[in-house]
């Protein structure tokens, strides 16, 4: 798959929740590598160095990686590894990831959080390009679950609902 102004051309994953929190208190939780792991638990866990886990993406500058992050499954397997590197970050509301992963030639994650009356709205748009074509439906099956999995998991600390999930061509 070619790319184009940077993006790879591949599969693009949208899922969007409606939850009963202010933004601010949302933005607290899901930047700490706690509240990432809260998310992915209990198939995933993904690793940080203690610095990390200390300041979460309060103190990631954008631009540089911020870690290796091996990605273990049940919490003990490794199995992937993203290397954490921010392009934007506009705290409060939203960041945008693009990483290097063993598995993906391309990684874009795009998190954003929307004020409403009562909550907000939080998105997680992922575009992903697999190093092996011939993974490309079985990872964009696996990635929508676990996005939908996360989307529970927020839903159950926050309260609120699903708004649904779209998968398709980026």
């Amino acid at each position: 798959m070619g790319r184009r102004a940077g993006v790879a051309r591949g599969v693009e994953i949208v899922t969007r929740s409606r939850l009963n929190t202010p933004a601010e208190r949302v933005w607290a939780w899901v930047t700490t590598a706690a509240g990432v792991n809260d998310e992915l638990r209990p198939w995933l866990r993904m690793t940080a160095p203690a610095s990390v886990r200390a300041s979460g993406l309060a103190a990631a500058a954008v631009g540089e990686r911020i870690c290796r992050s091996w990605v273990l499954l049940l919490g003990v397997l490794p199995i992937d590894y993203d290397d954490i590197t921010l392009v934007r970050i506009d705290p409060g509301s939203g960041f945008l990831e693009r990483s290097p992963m063993l598995s993906q030639r391309f990684w874009e994650h795009e998190r954003t959080l929307t004020p409403l009356e009562g909550g907000c709205e939080l998105t997680d748009r992922i575009r992903f390009e697999p190093r092996l074509s011939i993974a490309a439906g079985a990872s964009r099956h696996v990635l929508a679950a676990i996005f939908r999995h996360r989307h529970r998991r927020l839903r159950r600390r926050f309260g609120g609902e699903g708004l649904g999930q779209t998968v398709g061509r980026a």
